[in-house]
Order: C-alpha cells, then sequence, then structure tokens
C-alpha cells in the first residue's frame, strides 16, 4: 500500500483538497441563499444590538430561531467583504475544506496515509454533506467546530493534558451555540475515548477532569442563552421559535426535545400549529414538468397532505414521516426517502467493523487504532439512533454523519486490507464481499430513484460490483495486482456518490433545505425558506391555497406558479419586490403596492407588518426598511401580542399591515385585532397594471391569498 502514497502526500492531500474546494464552490455565486438567514445577516450590520442578539429584522422586534455563533461568522464576512450572496455563502463552503483537511490530520498519525487520504476523500464527495456546505445553513459551521473539537481531544490523549480537554469540550460547547443540542450527539465519543484511551492517568483523575470539561462545556453552551434570558423582554427581541421568549426553552423545546417527539413541531417554531406530514420533494428537469402539470396528489411532486410523498420506482413508502423522512425504524437510513443521502457506504463501514473486531479477537491486544475507530464508531451511533426514530428533522442534518462514515471507510479499508493480502481464513474474504455488497447497495439507490435518473447507473454499480469482485478474488493468487485492484475497488465505490453530488451542485432550488441528488427540499419548519411556511404558518393539514390546489404547484427551482402573487414581477431585474431563489421565498410584493407603502411612509419604525418572516423576504433583502414579521418564522410565535401590538401602533411605529386570506399564518387574536381596528385599503389604490395585465386571476389571488392590506389610523 506504500506505493500508493509514498512521496506523493502533499500532492494526493492538496488534489483531494481542491476536488473539495471544486465541489464547494462550483458555481457557488449563484446557488441562492436560505432568506431567512440572509436577512438576518443583514439586519445584523445594522447594530451591535442586532448582531448580538441574531435579530430577524432591523429594527429588532424577533430573532431567527438559532443560537448565534455561525450567524455572527457570516455577518462579520459580509461587514468586511459586502453583503451578497457568495460572501454569505463563503464561510460555509470554505468549512466544508476545512473539514477534509482535518479529517486527513486526525486519520494519518493512527492508519496510515491511505486511510487518511481514502477517508477525506470520501468526506469530500460525500452527497448530503457537499450539499449542506453550499447553502447558509448553519450545519457546516457546526461540523468544522466538533471536527476541531475532535482534534483538540486527541491532542488531550497523546499528551496527557488536561487543558486540550478542556479546548475541546469548550468547542463543543461553541457548538451548542451553532446548532444547539445537535453539537452534543458527539458528547459520548468524547467521553469514551479520553477515559479508556488515556491509560496513563488514573481514574480518578479521569472523572475529575471530564467533571471539569463538563463543567467549562455547559459554561460556554449557556453564556449565550442565560445573557439573553436575563436580559429584560423590553430591551431585547423576541426569541423567535420559542413560546415563552426564551432561549433556553427553545433549545430544550422546539430545538430539543421537538425534533425527536415530532410535537410542537409549527411552522413558526414555538407555536401549535401542525406541520405537514411530509416533506415535500419534487424532481427536477422533466420529472418536475410533469409534477407541475399533474395534480397535487402528484408521486413527483407535492403530495396531498397529509399523506407522504413517493419517491422513484423502487418500492419506496408510502407513508412517509415528516419532510419525507421515510417510516421511523432501524432500517429508515437505507429507505428510499434517505438512502441517497449519506447511506452509500453504510453497507462497507458494517464490513469494516467486523473487521475491526475480528482484529481484535485475533491479537487479543485492544490498541490506540482499536480506540480510535472506537470513538468514530460511538460518534456515529447516536446519530444512526436518532435519525432512525426522530420524527421532526430535515435530510440535511445527517450531514453530521458524514466524518464518522468516512473516517471508518478509510479505517476499515485498510483493516480489511491487512486481512486480505495475507489470504488466510475466512476474513481474507471481507475486502472482496464487502466491495460487492455496498456496489449492490448503490444499485439499489439508483433503482430507488429510477423515475429521476437513468437506470444505466443501476447497471454501472452492479457490474463494477461483480467485476471488481471477480478481479480481487482472482488477484488473491497474484501479489503484484492486489494493491492495484485493492485501491481501484475502493475509488470505484465513490463512482455512483459522486454522481449523485454532481447531480446536487448543479441543481437549482436547493439553497433552503438541501437535498442530495436529483430531488429538492420545499423548505419547512424553523430556518427552512419555504415549503408550506411560504403559504402560511398555520395551515392546517391538507388544506392548500385555492389558486394551486389543482396541480399549478411550485417549481423545482422555488418559481412561483402562474396566478401567484407576484409570479411575473420577480425577477431581480424588474420592478417587483420578488426574490424566488433566495430560500424559496414565493411571496412577492407587486411593484405597485411597494410603490403605495413607500409614498404613504412617514418614518414609522416598521414600514409593514407581515404575518410571518417568508412575507417579509423580498422587502428587506432588497431594500433598507424594517418589516415586522408577526409570528416570527411561520406565523405561530406568540410575537406580538394584542396588547404590544396595540400600544405599537398607537405610538406610531407601525401603520400598515399586510394579512392572508383563507386563515393562511398569524395568531388569531392579532389578526382578528387589525381587522376590527384598521381600514382596509382598496386594491384598486396599490394593485399595479403589470399583476392585472399579466393574469386576469392575480388581482383576486392576491385578496385572497395574503395581499390584503390594512392601515391603522388614529
Amino acid at each position: 500500500m506504500k506505493k500508493w502514497t509514498k512521496g506523493r502526500f502533499d500532492i494526493l492531500l492538496i488534489a483531494i483538497l481542491l476536488f473539495s474546494a471544486g465541489l464547494n464552490f462550483y458555481n457557488l455565486q449563484n446557488a441562492g441563499t436560505n432568506s431567512y438567514y440572509s436577512v438576518a445577516v443583514k439586519s445584523m450590520l445594522t447594530s451591535f444590538h442586532n448582531f448580538f442578539f441574531v435579530s430577524f429584522d432591523p429594527a429588532g422586534f424577533i430573532t431567527v430561531d438559532k443560537p448565534p455563533v455561525a450567524l455572527w461568522i457570516q455577518a462579520i464576512f459580509a461587514k468586511i467583504f459586502g453583503f451578497n450572496d457568495f460572501v454569505l455563502l463563503l464561510t460555509e463552503a470554505l468549512a466544508g475544506v476545512i473539514s477534509v483537511w482535518l479529517l486527513y490530520i486526525m486519520v494519518k498519525p493512527k492508519f496510515g496515509r491511505a486511510a487518511a487520504l481514502i477517508s477525506s476523500l470520501v468526506l469530500a464527495c460525500s452527497p448530503i454533506f457537499v450539499a449542506v456546505v453550499r447553502t447558509n445553513n448553519v450545519d457546516s459551521i457546526l461540523i468544522v467546530t466538533l471536527m476541531t473539537a475532535a482534534l483538540a481531544l486527541m491532542k488531550a490523549v497523546e499528551k496527557q493534558k488536561l487543558g486540550w480537554l478542556l479546548l475541546s469540550f469548550a468547542l463543543v460547547g461553541v457548538g451548542f451555540n451553532v446548532k444547539m443540542l445537535q453539537a452534543y450527539m458527539v458528547l459520548p465519543a468524547f467521553a469514551f475515548y479520553y477515559f479508556f484511551a488515556t491509560r496513563e492517568i488514573k481514574i480518578w483523575k479521569k472523572i475529575i477532569h471530564l467533571a471539569a470539561s463538563t463543567l467549562l462545556l455547559l459554561v460556554i453552551s449557556l453564556s449565550w442563552a442565560l445573557a439573553v434570558d436575563m436580559t429584560p423582554e423590553s430591551e431585547r427581541p423576541y426569541m423567535g421559535g420559542s413560546e415563552t421568549n426564551s432561549v433556553l426553552e427553545l433549545a430544550f423545546g422546539y430545538n430539543g426535545l421537538s425534533r425527536l417527539t415530532g410535537q410542537d413541531s409549527g411552522m413558526g417554531g414555538g407555536g401549535s400549529a401542525q406541520a405537514p406530514q411530509a416533506q415535500t420533494q419534487t424532481q427536477t428537469d422533466d420529472a418536475s414538468t410533469s409534477a407541475n402539470s399533474s395534480s397535487s396528489t402528484s408521486e413527483e411532486g407535492l403530495p396531498s397532505m397529509p399523506s407522504g410523498g413517493q419517491q422513484g420506482d423502487g418500492g419506496s413508502s408510502s407513508q412517509s414521516g415528516m419532510f419525507n423522512t421515510g417510516e421511523a425504524g432501524p432500517l429508515r437510513l437505507f429507505q428510499s426517502e434517505l438512502s441517497g443521502q449519506i447511506s452509500w457506504l453504510l453497507p462497507f463501514v458494517l464490513f469494516a467493523i467486523i473487521g475491526l473486531f475480528v482484529s481484535f479477537i485475533k491479537t487479543r491486544k485492544y490498541t490506540m487504532k482499536h480506540h480510535f475507530a472506537a470513538f468514530w464508531f460511538i460518534w456515529l451511533a447516536p446519530m444512526f439512533v436518532f435519525f432512525s426514530i426522530a420524527l421532526f428533522y430535515h435530510h440535511y442534518y445527517l450531514s453530521m454523519m458524514g466524518p464518522a462514515i468516512a473516517a471508518l471507510v478509510g479505517i476499515g479499508f485498510t483493516t480489511l486490507w491487512d486481512f486480505y493480502k495475507e489470504e488466510k481464513g475466512w476474513e481474507s474474504w471481507l475486502l472482496p464481499v464487502g466491495i460487492l455488497v455496498t456496489f449492490f447497495f448503490e444499485a439499489l439507490i439508483v433503482y430507488q430513484n429510477s423515475s429521476s435518473v437513468s437506470i444505466i447507473w443501476m447497471w454501472v454499480g452492479i457490474i463494477l460490483g461483480v467485476v471488481l469482485f471477480m478481479l480481487l478474488i482472482a488477484g488473491k493468487s497474484s501479489a503484484s495486482i492486489k494493491e492495484t485492484i485493492a485501491v481501484i475497488s475502493i475509488l470505484a465505490l465513490l463512482v455512483l456518490p459522486i454522481y449523485w453530488t454532481a447531480i446536487t451542485i448543479t441543481k437549482t432550488g436547493n439553497e433552503s433545505t438541501p437535498t442530495a441528488g436529483p430531488t429538492s427540499g420545499m423548505g419547512g419548519p424553523g430556518g427552512g425558506g419555504g415549503g408550506m411556511g411560504a403559504f402560511g404558518g398555520n395551515m392546517q393539514q391538507g388544506e392548500m391555497p385555492s389558486s394551486i390546489q389543482s396541480g399549478n404547484m411550485p417549481t423545482d427551482a422555488g418559481e412561483a406558479p402562474s396566478g401567484f402573487p407576484g409570479r411575473d414581477t420577480n425577477d431581480d431585474s424588474s420592478d417587483g419586490m420578488g426574490r424566488m431563489g433566495g430560500g424559496g421565498d414565493m411571496e412577492s410584493i407587486d411593484s405597485g403596492l411597494m410603490s403605495y407603502l413607500e409614498d404613504n411612509y412617514n418614518g414609522e419604525k416598521f414600514f409593514l407588518a407581515v404575518q410571518r418572516a417568508q412575507s417579509a423576504y423580498s422587502i428587506m433583502l432588497n431594500t433598507d426598511y424594517a418589516v415586522m414579521a408577526m409570528g416570527g418564522f411561520g406565523g405561530s410565535d406568540p410575537a406580538p401580542t394584542v396588547e404590544e401590538l396595540e400600544k405599537m401602533a398607537e405610538a406610531g411605529e407601525i401603520k400598515y399591515f399586510l394579512l392572508s386570506g383563507q386563515g393562511m399564518g398569524g395568531n388569531s387574536e392579532v389578526t382578528e385585532w387589525i381587522q376590527e381596528n384598521c381600514v382596509e385599503v382598496p386594491s384598486s389604490e396599490y394593485s399595479s397594471d403589470t399583476t392585472d395585465t399579466t393574469d386576469s386571476s392575480a388581482a383576486s389571488d392576491m385578496r385572497g391569498m395574503g395581499q390584503t392590506l390594512y392601515e391603522y389610523q388614529k
């Protein structure tokens, strides 16, 4: 194996890092951003107050539903380099490349260059990992933070120094301030590795070290949350996504237990609105065209709610979990809904674990290599269990599994290679059989998505698996070709994942709730950009706006359907305020309405109040006006109350309200107060000629779907 790495370390590693950068940065300037976070970063640039509290709007009314660290980093980059999509995506894409390098740094000392190179390459081309690092969602920053924490942990064990352990757990605390409890999923692996791998430290000392590190972890984790919660509510924004205006409640509720149980997963984070039972996924290219022309029960388009969507022709479940994440159970990650995201090499990981166990049985020695491999297994196992049973998460959360899978593939290959080259016992068959089984599983993934990709790719996987299996068997009698066939085999396993990744980086509509492969997410609660939240946070299950009930669905790129308000005025070069590519915002403000609001704006604190964050995207991304997102992301947060809104209106802070029709989004009591105490502005005073001439139904849609304007008059 040395001939494949000796003397080529710099070239091969640099090539992998360049490959990772190429995937992460390809056409990144046109990839689009999640508007929910983009608006927040722009608002954070207006004052330190908004920066610290992560305010969604420049007036400091409500925050986003995530902790601050990743958005702080994005805001700092935007302050230095300017506010635009590429700069917002730059930090995440760079973090992806750094994660690939960190994995190499950690694997190489324990298992050598070959394992390190394979591990880093596997992570670099993992489909969902690449998908998420190309967005301004915070997961890429979380992964690189935890990877850095893992490196510090390795140093703590190597040098037997408490300082490195404290740094490691402190970084996990920083990770908590990136995406809250999701960061804690690695803690079992961290505690296990330090406790069992530090053989020269006495047990009681280890316990003290871990206790001190845990205390530091909690202090750093809760520092921002306590600072916010201890600030008087009148002096800070409302905590978006919470029911009680508390970061701690958000962390352990909506962003905590609710992710497992699916309870209180309303479209606005903290509300009680029921979320759809399936994450809608639409097919790209020809599939999306057919979906748009079919009924709302199309298997390839938006399914009728609450039934789960189906995907491909390969036997996908007809009752998918929330956001189309499949049925909960031990095989969930192998179902069609999730298999193409991160599971491509899981069969090989299983063979790697078997090989590591056999190596321990044969030698009766539990070495540092076994400790290191166990660390990555314990990193992976809790996530595997969680994502198999949890009821409320998006596909891109699976990117957290990427580093562990990649590490175990590299580690497993070198372990199975050692058995294979010895040609002794049944364990020498682990590598050939592992290669064959993994190829067959990859072919199954293609079959599960055969309505979206050519079936030829399935046969590519099968043929490669059979041919390489036969060559590996034949190579057992010839030492000269063993290494060549073995290396070609492990690299060939990456052909289909790379193909999936290529589809991922070239498709559109993937900026808000990214998915890997030929399907794309339509958004969802808590930081998603579109989906049903765009139609209203409190939409009941099975309810669709009238203008899209007959199959007139949004396109895969997030484009509004015909008859949708602003459908033909959302181009960046037009006078309309639409921004369709930026996170699934399908609620553009028509140019006539915008002109009317500007003409009647007298410097109020809020230019306009809307019923959910999505309705505010287009204005705040294209102007410097502050828009009040009543109810937060999806409209179900209890902010403001009727009393608070009445007080602001009386004080002259807000004058205009744009409400949704058909009960879509917003607090019902607040909506009733607006309708009873404000005057409806006739649409004839603000409807643009463009809207009227584009579609004869647009004016009625504007009034019925969320474009009813009210004015508060003292």
